[in-house]
C-alpha cells in the first residue's frame, strides 16, 4: 500500500527524522523542611541536644515521683548523715541514682531504637576481664598513693580496726557497695550522656564537659577542696580514656570500685573529705596539705594525680586501640 508507512520503514529510511521521544519531566525539588524541625532534628534524627534534654526530664520526673512516693510512706523527711560512709546509705544513695538514669536511658533506647548496652553496659561484658583487670589497677593505683606519701612520713597504719568475722562480713560488703557506686557514677557521668553528647559534639569535648560536672558534683562533699575536686576532674577523664579504648565502662567500673574500696574500707582513709565506717586498718596522716590531702583525703595529695597520669601512659601502652562505637 502506497502512502503508508510506520515507524519501522522510518528507522530503516536513513533520510527520515523522528521527532523526540517524549520523556518524564525532571524531578521537581523537595519542600524546604521547616525551621522548627530542622532545629529538632538533624540527619540522624532527634539532635544529640534534644536527646540529652529529654533524657534528663525523664530522671527529673522520676526523681520527683520517688520523692513523693518515699514522703507519702513517711519516710522523705529524714536528711541523710555525709558525716561517715556505710554501706547502707551509698549503696541506697548510689542505687537509686543507677536505677533513676538506667530507667530513663531504657526509655531512651526504645526511642532511638538501640539496645542498653550501646551506652556503655552491655551485660554479655559484665564483670568479665575487664572489671577484674580494672579493679586490680584501681586498688593498686590508690595503693601506690598512698606509698608515695608513706615514704615522705606522711602516713602509716596503726593496726586493725576490726576483728573476726567482722572482717570477712564488713570486706564483701564493702565490695558489693563500691561495685554498685561504680556502676552508678560511671553510668550517670559517661554512659548514656557520654554517648549522646559524643553524636553531637565529639568524644574528647563531651569528656571534657562531663569530666568538670563530675567534679562539681563532688564539690558539696564536706571538706572537699580545689585540689580535690581538680583530681576528681582527672579521674574523670582517666575513666573516659577507659571507655574509649575498651568500648565500654566495665574497665572503668572495676578501677573505681577498686580504688574507692582500697581507700576507704582497707586502708580506712578519708574519701573526698568524709570519714569511713568499719573499715579494715586504722591509719593516721602526718605533714602539709599537699603531701596528706587534708581534710579530704589522699584524693587532694600531690601524689594522686602523679599516679592517675602513670596509669593513664602504662594503659594507653597496653590498650592501643580505639573500640568505642557510636
Amino acid at each position: 500500500m502506497t502512502g503508508q508507512f510506520g515507524k519501522e520503514d522510518c528507522m530503516a529510511d536513513p533520510g527520515v527524522v523522528l521527532p523526540p521521544e517524549p520523556t518524564s519531566p525532571p524531578p521537581s525539588n523537595p519542600a524546604p523542611q521547616p525551621k522548627w524541625k530542622a532545629i529538632l532534628r538533624g540527619p540522624n534524627g532527634i539532635r544529640a541536644g534534644w536527646r540529652v534534654l529529654i533524657f534528663l526530664l525523664i530522671v527529673i520526673v522520676l526523681s520527683a515521683a520517688l520523692a513523693l512516693v518515699l514522703r507519702l510512706v513517711g519516710r522523705g523527711t529524714h536528711t541523710a548523715n555525709v558525716s561517715m560512709l556505710t554501706p547502707l546509705g551509698l549503696s541506697i544513695t548510689e542505687g537509686t541514682l543507677f536505677l533513676l538514669t538506667a530507667i530513663a536511658a531504657l526509655i531512651m533506647g526504645r526511642i532511638e531504637h538501640r539496645k542498653f548496652g550501646a551506652y556503655g553496659l552491655p551485660a554479655q561484658s559484665a564483670f568479665r576481664q575487664h572489671f577484674w583487670v580494672g579493679t586490680s589497677a584501681g586498688f593498686l593505683a590508690i595503693s601506690t598513693s598512698l606509698l608515695g606519701i608513706f615514704a615522705l612520713h606522711g602516713f602509716r597504719l596503726t593496726g586493725l580496726a576490726i576483728h573476726g568475722p567482722t572482717i570477712v562480713s564488713a570486706t564483701v560488703v564493702w565490695a558489693a557497695t563500691f561495685v554498685i557506686v561504680g556502676s552508678a557514677e560511671e553510668f550517670s557521668f559517661r554512659g548514656y550522656l557520654q554517648f549522646t553528647l559524643t553524636t553531637g559534639m565529639g568524644f574528647w569535648p563531651s569528656a571534657i564537659l562531663l569530666s568538670a560536672l563530675f567534679g562539681l558534683a563532688h564539690a558539696s562533699n564536706p571538706g572537699e577542696t580545689k585540689f580535690g575536686l581538680l583530681s576528681v576532674v582527672l579521674f574523670g577523664l582517666l575513666f573516659c580514656l577507659f571507655l574509649r579504648r575498651t568500648g565500654n565502662l566495665w574497665w572503668a567500673v572495676g578501677f573505681h570500685a577498686g580504688w574507692d574500696w582500697g581507700q576507704t574500707f582497707f586502708y580506712g582513709v578519708p574519701d573526698s573529705g568524709i570519714a569511713p565506717y568499719r573499715n579494715l586498718f586504722n591509719c593516721t596522716f602526718n605533714g602539709p596539705g599537699w603531701l596528706t590531702g587534708g581534710s579530704v583525703g589522699p584524693e587532694a595529695s600531690i601524689f594522686t594525680p602523679i599516679v592517675l597520669v602513670i596509669v593513664a601512659i602504662l594503659f594507653t601502652r597496653v590498650y592501643r586501640e580505639n573500640r568505642y562505637q557510636l
